[in-house]
């Protein structure tokens, strides 16, 4: 491109979304390079935002099975997959200043060291073939994933404000940290205790006045789907997700939207400043939390 010229188009930001959604796709850069027939270096290039083509982008969307325009970014992001969908996540909690989140039944950036151990063995369990090799793969990607994104919130300490409804925590407590239904009894009650530590977790989090983090605690329905805001100097964009990794999780089924629509953006800040102003918070909320904790204890150590 000459010197001083000026172009609209984020080369860097439509790089992220190839990555995302080659993630998604379970495809290595040198599945791509092979299939498009260039180089394994040339996709990295891509990647990391190097100047492409539109034809190339429109090849590259049909391998990827999703649309030219979602990879420009110029309407919304799909993804039909968890994998995609929170490497997206890692990619704009990388530049946000400001995260507003409502996951069920809790978001990853606030759990404990121990989570992604638990939710590993969560994630084999729901497997419907035992073992399946691919699968088990996916799944050490998806942990990776998870893991740079804790990493990157604890070091970056962006202004997070979350959501957590009661009545979620309450279910998670009660079938505790597991893909299945059915589980021998002393491997369901290590995973009711690790739902527990979790929880209480959060009320402990929720009494420390100088957390980087505020937490709101909603009794009343939650959005069926979840949500984050991710907003920085530049922009704020929404992602909505049918995805869970609670109790009984859920990776590959359903549809995921990442968008910058203003509108959007407006009616999700509204619903959740009006959750937000009605939540328990502090002291209260971690009160409500251990008595919530405390009734359930005696149903699930039976």
């Amino acid at each position: 491109m000459p010197e001083g010229s000026r172009t609209s188009i984020d080369y860097v930001a439509i790089g992220q979304r190839l990555r995302a959604y080659r993630i998604g796709a379970s495809l290595l850069a040198e599945d791509i390079a092979e299939r498009m027939g260039i180089s394994r270096a040339v996709v990295y290039r891509l990647e990391k935002g190097e100047i492409v083509k539109i034809e190339t982008l429109e090849r590259l969307a049909e391998l990827l099975g999703t649309s030219l325009a979602s990879l420009l970014g110029v309407e919304h992001e799909y993804y039909t997959s968890a994998l995609g969908l929170f490497e997206r996540y890692r990619q704009l909690e990388e530049t946000s200043d400001r995260i507003i989140a409502h996951f069920e039944p809790l978001s990853l950036l606030l759990t404990t060291p121990d989570y992604l151990r638990h939710l590993r063995a969560m994630l084999a369990e729901m497997l419907p073939v035992k073992g399946e090799e691919g699968r088990l793969q996916e799944i050490e990607n998806f942990i990776e994933i998870m893991a740079e994104r804790k990493a990157a919130f604890e070091r970056r300490r962006p202004h997070l404000i979350c959501l957590v409804g009661i009545r979620e925590l309450e279910r998670f407590v009660r079938v505790g940290m597991a893909g299945r239904v059915k589980l021998p009894r002393n491997i369901r009650g290590r995973r009711i205790a690790a739902a527990r530590a979790e929880v209480e977790h959060i009320a402990e989090l929720m009494e420390i006045d100088d957390f980087h983090a505020q937490i709101g605690l909603i009794d009343d329905a939650m959005p069926a789907s979840t949500s984050q805001v991710f907003s920085s100097a530049e922009r704020k964009v929404l992602a909505i997700s049918p995805f869970r990794l609670g109790e009984l999780p859920n990776m590959h089924n359903g549809i995921a939207m990442v968008t910058s629509s203003p509108e959007a953006v407006r009616l999700y800040e509204a619903m959740i400043g009006r959750l937000w102003r009605n939540a328990k918070k502090g002291a209260a909320g971690a009160q409500v939390i251990r008595e919530m904790l405390s009734r359930t204890g005696d149903d699930t150590t039976h």
